[in-house]
């Protein structure tokens, strides 16, 4: 038993070893695997060191900031409708899905499935346990979703004040949504959780700000394009449509935002985070 620990303890201290060796590259150059997985772990370890308050205000900001993506897709929805197909109406929205998301990241407020499998690399690395990572999830989705709350009630008041879009735009987004039996939306959320943790590996990975905004828009427009379900949009848009709509009941609403969550941050701890993690770990055992 004490050598097999002895030898875990050795191989973590050839990983420490090797990361701490990663140097940034030069300005024309890409940055190597090691050089983005020590700076997505450095960055996950400055998140956590964060108060809990600095972290639910933070979580909470990235939730309103979210409703100026849903803004956008319900004026562009309503501005549409009439003139072309719905179908055509619904692909068209992934122009305008990542305004939000832009926002977010490039603000660093705290979004939950961008910083999924960000957390998640510090305790990978056995930096931090997993109560902690528990923990910081929860701050993160709280803060995310009472803020969602909040704008969804301040846009479906406002959108029919300003005609920019009405109740029944909101209720169509919604139900839009929603329409999916439960397993479709978990294997959807999967996906999507695996494309917003890709999107943090290649923001680690590009060096100038204007490549940040294309990788983002170009992720989130796909995810819009596609259909996936992410979980901090879909509770705006699912929960809009709860207090306006009686088409979408409470226990719908929960059933969406308990899958989404769980997919979303399924794919992009797992097929990110880990996946990226133990590359490196048999680059180095290699």
């Amino acid at each position: 038993m004490a050598t097999q620990q002895d030898n875990k303890s050795k191989e973590q201290q050839d990983i420490d070893k090797e990361l701490e060796n990663s140097k940034a590259s030069e300005a024309d150059t890409a940055k190597s695997h090691g050089e983005i997985l020590k700076q997505q772990i450095i960055e996950g370890q400055e998140t956590y060191d964060k108060s809990p308050v600095s972290i639910l205000l933070s979580s909470l900001t990235a939730g309103l900031e979210i409703g100026f993506s849903y803004l956008l897709i319900c004026t562009l929805f309503f501005f549409l409708e009439g003139k072309i197909s719905e179908d055509s109406i619904i692909k068209s929205l992934s122009l305008v899905y990542p305004i939000g998301f832009i926002m977010i990241i490039l603000g660093q407020s705290i979004l939950f499935t961008e910083q999924t499998s960000l957390l998640t690399l510090p305790f990978l690395n056995k930096k931090r346990s997993l109560g902690s990572l528990m923990r910081l999830w929860g701050l993160v989705i709280l803060g995310n979703l009472i803020g969602g709350y909040l704008i969804a009630f301040l846009l479906v008041w406002i959108g029919p004040q300003l005609n920019i879009f009405n109740l029944e735009t909101i209720e169509k987004i919604a139900v839009h949504v929603t329409d999916y039996h439960g397993s479709v939306i978990f294997i959807s959320s999967i996906l999507a959780g695996w494309l917003m943790g890709l999107l943090s590996w290649l923001v680690a990975a590009s060096k100038d700000t204007l490549s940040r905004i294309l990788i983002i828009y170009i992720i989130t427009a796909v995810l819009a394009f596609t259909g996936l379900h992410h979980s901090i949009v879909g509770n705006v848009e699912v929960f809009a449509g709860l207090i306006s709509s009686s088409k979408i009941v409470f226990v719908e609403y929960l059933s969406f935002i308990a899958l989404a969550l769980f997919g979303n941050a399924l794919g992009g701890a797992f097929f990110v985070a880990l996946l990226k993690y133990r590359a490196f770990v048999y680059d180095v055992k290699g």
